[in-house]
């Protein structure tokens, strides 16, 4: 079982209902496995510690990025070639030079110093310089962000944005898209104005293709859940995809199946139905 986590498995506050961490537990003891798949960086994964299963791991960073949540440790990462990420950065600077830009890597950001300020548990110094001086530093570029500033998306996801937005950020990601060529590939997990870009070839299918195959399970035994477009190649790939009550049209549209809202623990009232076939 594969969950994509913010819009899905989560509630809108980030967090689990007691409940739905019961039927996880119960699908582990079950010897069901309980795999995230998110878009999350590793460093806002730590409070799900207790979720994910006997072995804790997480797909990570759109797929970038396996994770070992009991102890830290990246058992798995992809990143872009360092010519890609050069090209990508140079690319967004000359076509878009408003826009901000962070780098993700499994072990860390760095953010455009006129990046929004969304973690003030973070150094300072990670927005003290643009992202391309960071570049080759520190290891392979997990993930670029691009970020329109005149539409700083609020807290959280905001799925049906208001249309004079809408069409803003359809325009920002046009030209995203124009401006990183074959160099990157874009993602949308929802948040407003902010475009996600992925290395070639990387995304949730991909990863969790490779996890099952490690594991000896076949797509035809996954059933992957999710709500934004960034897990539609994830929900094609499993043999059974569905979708969330409040997913993005698309992803209603293409799903085998839709079950309850995200704040109505609509992913445990359908993974109960396997505990109980379970036993």
């Amino acid at each position: 079982m594969a969950t994509d986590l913010d819009g899905t498995l989560l509630r809108s506050d980030g967090q689990v209902s007691d409940w739905t961490r019961q039927v996880l537990a119960d699908l582990d003891t079950a010897g069901v496995e309980v795999v995230f798949v998110t878009a999350r960086p590793p460093r806002w994964l730590t409070h799900l510690a207790d979720t994910v299963g006997g072995h804790g791991r997480v797909i990570c960073i759109g797929g970038a990025c396996v994770l070992d949540l009991a102890t830290g440790e990246t058992l798995d990462t992809y990143g872009f070639a360092d010519d890609d990420a050069r090209a990508v950065v140079g690319g967004i600077r000359a076509a878009l030079p408003h826009a901000a830009l962070a780098v993700e890597r499994p072990d860390g950001v760095a953010f455009d110093p006129h990046y929004p300020r969304r973690e003030p548990a973070l150094d300072p110094g990670l927005w003290s310089v643009p992202v391309e001086e960071t570049l080759g530093a520190t290891g392979p570029v997990s993930k670029i962000l691009a970020l329109d500033p005149a539409y700083v998306p609020p807290p959280g996801i905001l799925v049906d944005p208001p249309e004079e937005i809408r069409r803003a950020q359809e325009a920002f990601f046009a030209a995203v898209r124009t401006a990183i060529g074959e160099h990157a590939q874009l993602a949308y997990s929802g948040a407003v104005g902010l475009a996600e870009l992925m290395p070639p070839g990387v995304d949730k299918a991909a990863a969790l293709a490779r996890w099952c195959a490690r594991l000896g399970v076949d797509a035809a035994d996954v059933w992957a859940f999710g709500d934004m477009p960034n897990d539609l190649p994830m929900l094609t790939w499993a043999g059974r995809g569905i979708a969330v009550a409040n997913a993005h049209a698309d992803v209603l549209a293409c799903a085998d199946a839709v079950v309850g809202h995200h704040d109505e623990d609509g992913v445990a009232l359908e993974l109960a139905t396997l505990v109980a076939g379970a036993h």
